[in-house]
Order: C-alpha cells, then structure tokens, then sequence
C-alpha cells in the first residue's frame, strides 16, 4: 500500500463560509474588477462593491419570497453570469444551491427538484421553464419557478426592497464551514444520479489551497478566466468560487460563441476536458491537411513534442531551439492567437489526456496542467503544477489532501475535499467513505515522488473468457486521439477477445473528404464502410494496441453510423460515455463482433 499527503497551506475558522469572500473584498477593495460580463458584443466590469450589492439585492428578493435558511433552490441554466449571481444570493440568503444541467432530461430535472426538496428554482430560458412545469405536479414543495429570461432576477431585486440590509448581514453569517453549500448530482455514468453533499467547508478551502499551493503560478496578480464549461459540474463551479475566493477576473461563455469570445476576453488562463484539446488539435490538423500544408503542421507537431519532451529531460538542444523558433511563427502562434493570444496554462479534468497531447500543446506554449477528482472530492484530488510537472500522470495531491492505494489498486482520497455524505442516502455514504477515506472506483498508481497516474476503473474492468483482465480507458484515450474518431468504447467482458465500437467525428470528416476527394454530400454511413476511412481507422487501431499486450489488444472492430451523444443517453453533460446504456443499446452490433 502505497501513501502521499501534502499539507494544508490554508486552514479556516468554523465559522468561514462562501459568502465572506466577496462582501470582504467589497468592504476593503470596493472598486476593484472581480468580473467581466459581456453584455451584447463588449465586456463591461464588474467591481467587488457593485457584484457585492447585487448579490445582497437579489437574495432580499429571495427572503421576501419566503427562502428560509436550508432551503434547497436549484439552478438550471447554461454558464452565464446570472449563474454566479445567484449561487451567491442563494448562500447570502442562507438557502443550499443545486445545479441541474440545461440539458437534462425531464425524468432528470423531476428526480433532481424532488430527491432535494428543492423549494425554488432559477430556469434560464421558457424552455427550462417549460421543461420544470411539465414535472410540477410530481414535486409539491416546489414553490417557485423563476424564468431568467424573463427577468426574474430584476422583478426579485425589486421584490425585496423593503428587507433590511441587516438581515441578509445575519443570514449569510448562519451557515458554518461544515454546512452544505450546495448539492451536486453526480453524472449518473453508473445508475440513478446521487446528491453529494459538498459544505461551505470544502468549496473554501479546496479554493484556497489549490490557489495558493496547487495552482500558485497560474492565478497570479492580473490573472483571469473565461468559463465556457457548464457550471453545473463541479469542475467549473470550484473554479467560479476560486475566482472570487482569489480575486481573479472572472467571465462566462459557452462553447457556441467560445473562440470570438475568447478573442475578445483574453484569458490568461482556461479549464477545459481533453475533448475540447483533442478538436482543438484535430481541427488545426485537418485545416493545415485542407490547404496543403498538412507536411508543415506535422513537423511542427513533431517539433512541439520533441521540444516540450526535452524540457522534461535537462532541455532541448541548439538545432531543436532553432526549428522550435521557426515553428512559432509559422504555426504556434496562431494557435495562441486561436485562444486569445494571452493563455499561458490551461487546467484539463474529467478524463485522461493523451500525453501525445500533453507535450504538444506545452511545446506550442499552452502548458496544460492535467489533474483528477470527482464531484464527491469538490473536484480536485491531484493537480499537475507549473513547476513540478510530469505529462502523463494527473499530478501530486493538493494541499490538504492525501492520496492512497489500495491493496486491489483503488485510488482513495482524504482530505478538505471529500463531501459530506450523499443527501438521504447513508448506505451509499457508508460505502463510500471509510474512516474518512473516499473510495474513488478507479484504479491507479504513485510514485516515489507521490505523481498519480489513472490506470482505469474498478468497476470497469473487462475480464475476458480466458480470464484477462483488461483496462479499456488507456485504449479508448489513445483511439480518441485520431482526428476522425469522435468516441470509442471498448468491450470484450467474458468473449474470446477484445474490441471496440467506434464513432466518426463529423466535423473533421468536412475537411478530411475535401483532401481526400470524396463528394461532401457522403454521409457519415456511407464513410463508415469507406475504404480510407477504414485505412485511418486502422492505423489508429494500432497505435492504440502498442500500449497493451497481445492478450489486451483490440482484435475487431465495427464503426457505428451515429456518434454517441447525450441527447440519446450516452453521454453524460460532462462528456463521459454510459458504458452500460451504449452497450444496451449496440448489443447487436457488439454480439455481431463476435458472431
């Protein structure tokens, strides 16, 4: 058994909670920038003293309207910056927060409002509100349902004039830093969706000791970020209140108005999941391939890889400096450029990023520091940092954090991070977390110097008929790095071998048929049986299969003429695949695999 701690930098008193951060730097710094909030096409700020003064109208509005202190409102709204507003009035006003992604489905958004009693909810468009209605019926305590859209948020600030500034003073002071903040469902990658539980507590001080130890060289003076992940996941929600907690400039996009908003914005640093890297990677390729500077693109990327690899071993020579130098004008640049011109770090999370990935990105000049957690951990476990940076592990524990492995290879997680328990579930709790201990369900390993490398799910593990056991996530991770392939799921449980079921990536098919000669109308069905297409596939295939043993390694596939999406139940918001859902639902053709 295997164990690494790193200590707390940063320690609260009991009575710390979420709100004290941004009505102290109001107080002290009332005229200093703590948010960006686009409004049309321009960016205007937003000071502490004015977020301040709004957070303490729109939570009035919230007590004239009958909020009590506990009360559960939930959040259905993509990143904006009313989502902000009202996470914050919410606690102000004393209420629990919980976050439902804009995209659930109703039989979601009923099993979310009811399981969490939720007394009100904030929906952003009329379709939200739509959605809500439709489920009303089925959750009578739901009092409250506010359209953003239609300008709930300035009929409760008007609402609530007549409240005594007093008593919001007196109601954000209530809740201690071991009360629940906020109630995050988990994805549901694995049956019906669970309440963690995450307190004042845990959102404060994995902030602070992940600004202050894990990401000290990221959130510098003048720093800022511009959040396009929905908030509703605990990745990008920790880093909203790290924002606030560390006075970096905050901003909300989403992925449809993302690069002119990046453009515009100018973040200095960005969250992402691989997936986003993994297009952003594909779709500079496949544009170089288009206009027929596919060669140059890939002795660049080469050149970026070799670089960034030589930084990891005593530094690159004089002829790869030189090469490096030429590359920047001619390509790394204008994939700065891409992202605003001024990111120097991005935090990636959510799955595994290729390492492939990982240097060439960093050789570019966009050093993306990978890490790992859960919703149940408030998001990070381990984080890579700027100055002790291994690409291809997930990084060292935060501060406050310990780190252990288990005798049958669990990663377990203890520390300021782990959730409270799981809302009216204590079974689920009890099994979950063991003398303090948090049992993540993936499999891992630490080395000496304590870097945490995932090495695949306790539950997924596939055990082929002759006993094998094999970890599909580093096969589908290295699969996903073709430009073509949109997802891939590997299967094999108790068969004679493994393989996969593989999706095509339709946005870079657009360029790919044009540099190919294939007519643009060919669609993605008839691309699966093309011969080229299946060459690339191939090739990929093998790339993929060096990382394992014979035994391990995919034997067959089949190319599906639709793409998982979360629409159809296979993907989670946070982009993970439903192994179960997708295997149900390709049963035949995964039985064809072996027929």
């Amino acid at each position: 058994m295997r164990e690494f701690s790193v200590p707390a930098l940063v320690e609260v008193p009991d009575s710390t909670n979420l709100t004290d951060a941004p009505f102290t730097r109001a107080a002290e710094q009332p005229g200093t920038i703590v948010i960006r909030r686009r409004v049309g096409e321009a960016w205007t700020s937003v000071t502490a003293g004015e977020f301040a003064a709004e957070v303490t109208a729109l939570a009035k509005g919230l007590v004239a309207a009958g909020l009590e202190p506990g009360d559960r409102v939930a959040l259905m709204s993509r990143t904006r910056y009313e989502w902000t507003l009202v996470d914050y009035a919410v606690w102000a006003a004393g209420g629990v927060s919980v976050p439902i992604y804009e995209t659930s489905s109703p039989e979601q958004v009923k099993w979310i409002i009811s399981d969490s009693g939720a007394k009100a909810v904030f929906a952003e468009t009329g379709e939200h509100v739509a959605a809500i209605a439709e489920v009303r019926d089925a959750v009578p305590g739901l009092a409250h349902v506010w359209g953003i859209d239609d300008g709930a948020v300035g009929e409760l600030t008007a609402s609530g004039a007549e409240v005594a500034d007093a008593e919001i003073d007196k109601r954000r002071r209530i809740a201690s830093s071991g009360d629940v903040a906020t109630l995050v469902y988990t994805s549901g990658t694995t049956g019906r969706p669970k309440g963690c539980e995450l307190t004042h507590g845990n959102l404060v001080l994995t902030a602070r000791n992940a600004i202050q130890g894990a990401l000290a060289e990221v959130t510098v003076a003048g720093s800022s970020t511009l959040l396009f992940l929905p908030l509703a996941h605990v990745f990008a929600r920790l880093i909203q209140v790290a924002t606030i907690e560390g006075g970096i400039v905050l901003g909300h996009s989403d992925i449809k108005r993302l690069l002119p908003d990046l453009d515009t914005f100018k973040p200095t640093f960005l969250l992402a999941v691989p997936r986003v890297f993994e297009k952003v990677y594909g779709g500079a390729e496949q544009k170089a391939i288009a206009g027929g500077k596919g060669k140059i693109f890939a002795a660049a990327a080469d050149t970026a890889i070799a670089y960034s690899q030589a930084l990891s071993a005593g530094g690159p020579g004089l002829g790869l400096k030189l090469k490096h130098k030429v590359f920047d004008v001619l390509v790394y640049g204008k994939l700065r450029a891409a992202v605003g011109g001024h990111v120097q770090y991005a935090v990636s999370g959510g799955a595994a990023l290729g390492e492939r990935l990982g240097h060439f990105f960093r050789g570019v000049g966009i050093t993306i520091l990978e890490g790992y957690g859960l919703t149940e951990t408030t998001a990070p476990i381990t984080v890579n940092r700027p100055g002790a940076l291994k690409i291809g592990t997930v990084g060292q524990p935060i501060p406050g954090v310990s780190v252990r492995i288990a005798e049958d290879g669990e990663v377990l997680a203890k520390g300021v991070n782990i959730l409270r328990g799981y809302w009216n579930n204590e079974k689920a709790t009890g099994e979950a977390v063991e003398d303090g201990w948090f049992h993540t369900g993936d499999l891992g390993e630490l080395d000496s110097d304590g870097y945490l490398s995932i090495t695949g799910r306790k539950k997924e593990i596939l055990v082929t008929a002759a006993g094998k056991n094999v970890a599909p996530a580093p096969l589908e991770d290295r699969l996903r790095a073709c430009p073509l392939i949109s997802q891939a799921l590997v299967v094999g449980d108790g068969r004679k071998f493994i393989s996969a079921l593989i999706t095509l990536d339709e946005e870079a098919l657009v360029p790919w048929k044009a540099q190919h000669g294939k007519p643009a109308a060919m669609t993605v069905e008839e691309l699966r049986r093309d011969e080229d297409v299946i060459a690339e596939i191939d090739r990929a295939v093998a790339e993929a299969n060096k990382s394992v043993s014979h035994a391990e390694a995919i034997k067959k596939y089949e190319i599906l003429g639709v793409d998982f999406t979360e629409e159809a139940g296979h993907m989670t918001p946070s982009l993970k695949v439903r192994r179960h859902v997708v295997i149900k639902d390709f049963a035949r053709e995964i039985d064809a695999l072996y027929s």
